[in-house]
């Protein structure tokens, strides 16, 4: 068994602030994309980080690096129209999403990893087993569901509506104020008390995405529906749900892990974005080490960290 008991490298941080510095890398045919990478303790397992819609590997991620580092080897990229994610002319597409992780596996020589996803990410970490089932050792599925906008008549609002956004935004009628509204309404950044050189990287951050293709993954988020394969699922999963979210409600997220076969729960007293909240790094590392155990024979985290409830 190898041993994962030497602590790992501190990584290097981005402008001195508690996020890894990425590098971008070209993934062959496909585009120029970018990661964080942290190495974590020799032979652990890898984590690969997938974030939501309006964030980024590091927006999203920012409060994780540090503790699941100690365990696990963290990849965190963004995905493709946020971030420093891929540009394509193409629409997007959550399967080019998970086709992307996939090659970006190949290029970072990880054979096998644990796939986490959050929100949107979710549908993503989902399609990454569907399509490339021999990288996937396991999932933890956070904030999120096998199906987002319940119901037929809700489902055509929402997808008509970003249809519309996303088609008026290609001529650019409007660049200059959705950003920030839809930003602000939908993707919080941080939480009171961040320090202000956070908030300006996060900003900064956020500047970074195409507004034509996060309409799109709005879109795109509207028709995700996974009801027909979702109980197939046979890898080690781990559901985090998001007790307060009005985003994506706990019962949605309680039907998508009540039918993938042997998934675990665990629960967060937080809305949809717990993950700038530091409360949510213990069920999330829980949701890891009980996923990691299963999937890697032998491989013991050196420090176990309990969830802690705060019901």
């Amino acid at each position: 068994m190898p041993s994962i008991l030497r602590e790992p490298p501190a990584p290097d941080l981005e402008a001195g602030l508690p996020i890894p510095m990425g590098r971008r890398i070209d993934l062959p045919g496909r585009g120029t994309t970018f990661v964080r990478d942290v190495a974590g303790p020799p032979g652990a397992p890898t984590l690969i980080l997938l974030h939501g819609w309006i964030a980024s590997g590091g927006i999203n991620w920012y409060q994780v690096f540090g503790p699941a580092s100690e365990h696990f080897r963290v990849v965190a990229p963004d995905l493709r129209g946020h971030g420093r994610g891929i540009r394509s002319s193409r629409r997007f597409r959550l399967a080019d999403c998970a086709d992307d992780v996939a090659a970006i596996c190949d290029e970072l020589a990880i054979e096998r990893a644990i796939v986490v996803g959050y929100s949107m990410g979710g549908p993503v970490a989902q399609l990454m087993w569907r399509r490339h089932r021999s990288k996937v050792a396991g999932l933890v599925l956070a904030a999120t569901s096998h199906a987002f906008v319940p119901g037929m008549r809700e489902r055509m609002i929402f997808t008509s509506m970003m249809a519309t956004l996303a088609g008026t935004t290609r001529v650019g009628a409007l660049a200059t104020h959705l950003p920030r509204t839809l930003v602000k309404q939908l993707m919080p950044v941080t939480t009171g008390g961040r320090p202000d050189s956070l908030q300006r990287w996060a900003a900064a951050e956020i500047q970074r995405h195409d507004l034509r293709m996060l309409l799109e993954a709005g879109h795109a988020i509207g028709h995700y529906n996974a009801k027909r394969w979702i109980g197939d699922v046979d890898v080690p999963t781990a559901v985090l749900v998001t007790a307060k979210d009005k985003a994506v409600t706990p019962g949605e997220q309680a039907k998508m892990a009540f039918a993938i076969p042997h998934a675990t729960i665990h629960r967060v007293e937080d809305g949809h974005v717990a993950c700038t909240n530091p409360a949510i790094v213990p069920p999330l590392l829980d949701a890891c080490f009980e996923v990691g155990v299963a999937s890697h024979p032998g491989w013991h985290p050196e420090r176990r960290r309990r969830s802690r409830r705060t019901d």
